[in-house]
């Protein structure tokens, strides 16, 4: 990626040689020019919200910036893409959507996530910190930018306006003024489960901004929710795995089912982990818990899991893709023990059995209706 500042070699993460999509886009690269154009000073506390893979902070390392994000990945990638750019670890604080926000921001930079819900919550934690001189630009596709995008932007920071579009790119301009009046955080937020999905039936969810379908239970989850295998009798203490946990209602309903379950939530969504740990603890469920933020089951040792369940994500923010999916497939492989099972619930139209067929040697059709599909796969 060529700026005013060098030409920094970017990838995202983890790499693939065989990955055509670039660590970039448009919109990174409108909003770096326009911080050359403008003549930006850069010498305050820069703070960049949702890099996606750490091209903003790199082109800006100099500068010390502030890096926040919700995505364990795109952390990863940020500190790979600093490392090659010969940036001294530490030089880029790297802070999650978890942290406590800076004090004080006199520049602000916003790549716009594919989450509404998120741009409000994070421009309602960082308000305080800025003040009437600081510098407050976005940037997006213009399909990710909408009335109700401007609409967030004039309604916590301050009058906003659009630039004109550069390669299907945009900027959003915004002057901050400190005497607005800004709503209060509706995050996180928590309702009660419906009747008719098992052992969680009745029971509270609880999300954080962010976390897929945060305000109600998607309709492939209550379908997966339905049709979860039943704990064995004969096996006491199962290591189960809720594989991209989202809000954790999955892996709850296994706990509540069997006390005995060990039961390992995982994500790489920061706001998901925190999501899957305050709905676990809402509900008051008896045995043993373990949350973590990572790549799929990267971490988790060979053989040593015996029920894996995923409901796999089939995007990269904007982009349609199989590599989350593929990645949680071959993890889960590798980390079931023989005669471990992978449960998965996906869209008919994905093809997951292709895949586990490919993996396992073997694929089940456990229940389908004519939207989704609950598909098993034995470790042989």
């Amino acid at each position: 990626m060529t700026t005013a500042w060098g030409a920094p070699v970017l990838a995202r993460f983890p790499e693939d040689p065989r990955d055509r999509l670039r660590a970039w886009d448009a919109s990174d690269e409108y909003l770096l020019g326009h911080l050359d154009r403008e003549e930006v000073p850069l010498d305050g506390t820069v703070v960049v919200v949702g890099d996606r893979w750490g091209a903003l902070v790199t082109a800006l390392a100099a500068y010390r910036p502030m890096q926040i994000t919700d995505s364990w990945l795109g952390q990863e990638a940020t500190r790979a893409n600093l490392a090659r750019a010969g940036v001294e670890p530490g030089t880029v604080p790297l802070l999650t959507t978890q942290d406590p926000p800076p004090g004080r921001i006199d520049v602000l930079l916003v790549r716009v996530p594919k989450s509404l819900a998120l741009l409000e919550d994070q421009l309602l934690r960082l308000a305080p910190a800025v003040h009437a001189g600081t510098v407050v630009v976005g940037t997006g596709m213009v399909k990710e930018i909408h009335t109700s995008t401007l609409n967030l932007f004039e309604r916590i920071i301050g009058p906003t306006r659009t630039s004109l579009a550069e390669r299907k790119a945009r900027l959003i301009l915004c002057t901050p003024d400190p005497a607005l009046v800004r709503p209060a955080t509706s995050w996180p937020y928590s309702y009660r489960l419906p009747d008719g999905i098992g052992t969680v039936s009745g029971r509270t969810v609880v999300n954080h901004a962010g976390v897929f379908c945060a305000d109600r239970l998607d309709i492939g989850t209550r379908f997966f929710l339905r049709h979860l295998p039943q704990p064995p009798s004969d096996r006491p203490g199962l290591r189960v795995v809720d594989l991209g946990c989202g809000n954790g209602v999955v892996g709850t309903a296994v706990a509540l089912a069997d006390p005995r379950a060990e039961v390992l939530f995982v994500d790489e969504s920061f706001q998901a982990v925190a999501s899957a740990q305050a709905t676990y603890r809402a509900n008051d469920v008896p045995g043993h818990a373990e949350f973590r933020v990572g790549d799929g089951l990267t971490g988790v040792p060979d053989s040593s899991v015996d029920l894996v369940l995923n409901n796999p994500p089939f995007h990269s923010h904007q982009a349609t893709s199989d590599a989350g999916a593929w990645r949680m497939f071959t993890g889960a492989r590798r980390a079931l023990r023989p005669g471990g099972e992978l449960w998965v619930v996906g869209n008919r139209h994905l093809g997951y059995h292709v895949k586990l067929r490919r993996l396992f040697g073997n694929s089940e059709v456990v229940a389908s209706d004519r939207k989704f599909v609950v598909l098993k796969a034995v470790k042989r």
